[in-house]
């Protein structure tokens, strides 16, 4: 395997290539392109206090795969739910005797890559480790480092001890399996327990391991997955949840992915390993309530970090920020609603909420005295009194029974009908500000006219 592709440089992917780049000339790298510019100015830097810090420059970068070397191995590095556009970028290149392997949480990503590429070019992979990005191209490493592989059929072959001497020789420890599924079944448990819990917890892991009350319910965890994994012919062994608890003493003070991702307002796995084990449950028919729980409150806490055009923000002077998505303002009183805007506005289409019902529902500080409306980009604001909002404020939401289209204003567009020269309209309304005293505003003096 003289050619080796690492695809992304995140915590992961980017300390295991950033080694085998300092062992091996013909390692690339297939990278965004912001991370593409940065790591080809800046290289790759891993700081580690266990394994040392250092800079690689590797030789051949590009965020398009055809422009790098044809590779003979692929080491997928991206998070699960990127692993489908991941796929589609890759597959030009892929050829009869290349080789992905898996490096990804969760158990369903070698049978997606089958289903794609051919079960006979997949290798499964589990990493064992504690890294973060603290800025693109810089990766900070904590504990562990050590990978575990193997064939998908169990066999020990060629090309296994191909991959492993290659980590071997380059410092990381690698392991081969004679039961990669089962080994990523066993990590799942591990997972569908601690990446949860330290966001629902705000913590690390030792928030959960000393608390009495909580070893229980990591049991109750783990043997939802146990009987799952059953359930589609795996065992896995009886003693699992006192070996998931045993295992994480040494990682008492780490966050996992799952909060880092969280707290950086990207992604998360949620879907890939709780949102999993309780799909499949329900396939199986295998009670998973705390997993579905689970997966349903993380997705609750991770969803105000998005950036989802279809829902605005109501923030600011308020006792809570409060999101509302078209769903959410259809529910609202028959009082504030609009259903045609064209009776008091001739010149518009589409169905409002008053602003005077949104107020209603959010909690507003007493000294608030005014509102300012943003647009998506940024580049838009106008600001109102209170007094003004609930008089002649309108969010316009839908239009013939579909959501606003952008180029009507929408998602959801500010208008001011009855307002006169002082009339505000703002499109793709985002977020909502109570303030006190007077906030951005950048309508021109003749706006209106």
């Amino acid at each position: 395997m003289n050619n080796i592709m690492i695809v992304g440089a995140g915590s992961v992917s980017g300390f295991f290539g950033a080694h085998l780049v300092r062992t091996y000339p013909h390692v690339s790298f297939l990278l965004r392109p912001r991370t593409l510019e940065i790591v080809k100015t800046n290289g790759l830097t891993i700081r580690s206090q266990a394994m040392g810090t250092f800079t690689v420059r590797p030789q051949h970068l590009a965020s398009d795969p055809t422009e790098l070397p044809s590779p003979d191995l692929i080491i997928l590095g991206v998070k699960a739910y990127d692993l489908a556009d991941a796929s589609r970028q890759l597959e030009p290149i892929i050829q009869t005797d290349t080789v992905l392997l898996t490096l990804q949480n969760g158990v369903t990503i070698e049978d997606e890559l089958i289903d794609r590429f051919g079960g006979d070019r997949v290798v499964g992979g589990v990493a064992f480790i504690y890294s973060r990005i603290i800025e693109p191209g810089v990766i900070q490493h904590y504990k562990r480092g050590a990978l575990t592989i193997g064939e998908l059929d169990g066999q020990k072959t060629r090309r296994v001890n191909q991959i492993a001497q290659l980590f071997s020789d380059a410092g990381i420890s690698c392991h081969i399996s004679s039961d990669i599924r089962l080994a990523k079944w066993e990590k799942m448990c591990w997972n569908c327990v601690f990446n949860p819990l330290t966001v629902i917890l705000n913590d690390c892991v030792a928030k959960a391991l000393d608390h009495p009350e909580m070893l229980p319910v990591i049991s109750r965890i783990v043997e939802e997955v146990v009987a799952v994994a059953k359930a589609k012919g795996l065992v896995l062994r009886e003693d699992m949840a006192e070996t998931v608890v045993h295992s994480s003493q040494e990682l008492r003070d780490i966050h996992t992915s799952m909060y880092d991702d969280w707290k950086a307002g990207r992604p998360t796995e949620i879907e890939e390993l709780n949102g999993d084990i309780a799909k499949k449950g329900k396939e199986l028919g295998v009670p998973t309530p705390l997993n579905e729980s689970l997966a349903a409150m993380v997705k609750v806490m991770t969803a105000q970090n998005s950036t989802d055009m279809s829902k605005f923000f109501i923030e600011g002077e308020v006792l809570q920020k409060l999101s509302f998505d078209v769903g959410s303002l259809h529910k609202m009183s028959s009082v504030a609603q609009v259903p045609d805007i064209s009776v008091i506005m001739p010149n518009m289409k589409g169905r409002g909420i008053r602003m005077s019902g949104l107020l209603e529902v959010v909690t507003v500080q007493p000294e608030a005295d005014h509102v300012t409306f943003h647009s998506l980009d940024g580049q838009y604001a106008a600001t109102l009194t209170l007094g003004q909002a609930r008089e002649h404020g309108i969010v316009i939401y839908e239009v013939d029974g579909e959501p606003l289209p952008i180029e009507k204003g929408g998602p959801f567009r500010l208008v001011t009908p009855g307002l006169g020269d002082l009339c505000a309209n703002v499109k793709q309304v985002a977020r909502i500000e109570i303030t006190t005293g007077s906030g951005r505003d950048t309508r021109p003096p003749q706006a209106c006219l």
